[in-house]
């Protein structure tokens, strides 16, 4: 049985949705109340929760995961279907809020390391572009024969990440930018001296900045 989301309603009138995505073995819960007290007063939050799966990188052992995580070396073998069947589920989620009246350009799809590249991987590959995609401390998964099209280069894409993650190494997060650079109209790479796999209240303050940017009150 599939775990609820966390949602964190909008507490002025609902016109923009945050929907993002944690780490390896965390929940919707480990990134709901930061989130919160950083998000617009009109967007809805959503923290969905992977599904517990054996994750290779781990020995096999069962954790929340978005897909199967085979290795941390960008040019070692990927779960190719896993991460498509991931990107298919949260356009999914994005669909359902546009059925609900707020458009593509009305949300913002991001992620923590794993949950932040099925962030830009689905955010990359939707049928509209979306309001931004946030990634943090990760990496651009299927980077070799990613399909590239459709409208992704107007989506904004604000990436972080701390220069001394031992984890996914800030050398991984520079390659990824260079890819998108080269890509994408609006993109920001930011890093954190000192920062590991993790965050801190910089990286929060630029992401809040960034939701101001690209979710302005309507």
């Amino acid at each position: 049985m599939a775990t609820a989301p966390v949602i964190v309603p909008a507490t002025g009138r609902h016109t923009a949705t945050i929907i993002f995505l944690h780490g390896l073995g965390d929940t919707g819960h480990g990134w709901a109340s930061s989130l919160a007290s950083i998000k617009p007063s009109h967007a809805k939050l959503i923290c969905p929760t992977a599904a517990a799966i054996p994750v290779t990188l781990n020995a096999g052992m069962r954790m929340p995961s978005w897909f199967d995580l085979k290795g941390l070396d960008p040019s070692g073998p990927e779960d190719e279907d896993g991460i498509k069947k991931a990107a298919d589920n949260i356009r999914k989620m994005i669909l359902d809020e546009v059925n609900t009246g707020i458009p593509h350009n009305r949300i913002v799809l991001g992620g923590f390391s794993q949950g932040g590249a099925l962030s830009l991987f689905a955010g990359l590959t939707c049928s509209s572009p979306l309001a931004g995609v946030v990634a943090l401390s990760s990496w651009l998964p299927l980077h070799k024969q990613f399909p590239w099209g459709g409208n992704f280069q107007q989506t904004p894409i604000l990436q972080c990440h701390g220069d001394s993650d031992p984890l996914v190494p800030f050398s991984f997060g520079y390659l990824t930018a260079e890819v998108l650079k080269s890509k994408i109209t609006r993109h920001t790479l930011k890093s954190y001296p000192g920062l590991m796999h993790s965050s801190c209240e910089p990286e929060m303050d630029d992401v809040k900045k960034f939701l101001q940017e690209v979710l302005p009150p309507v």
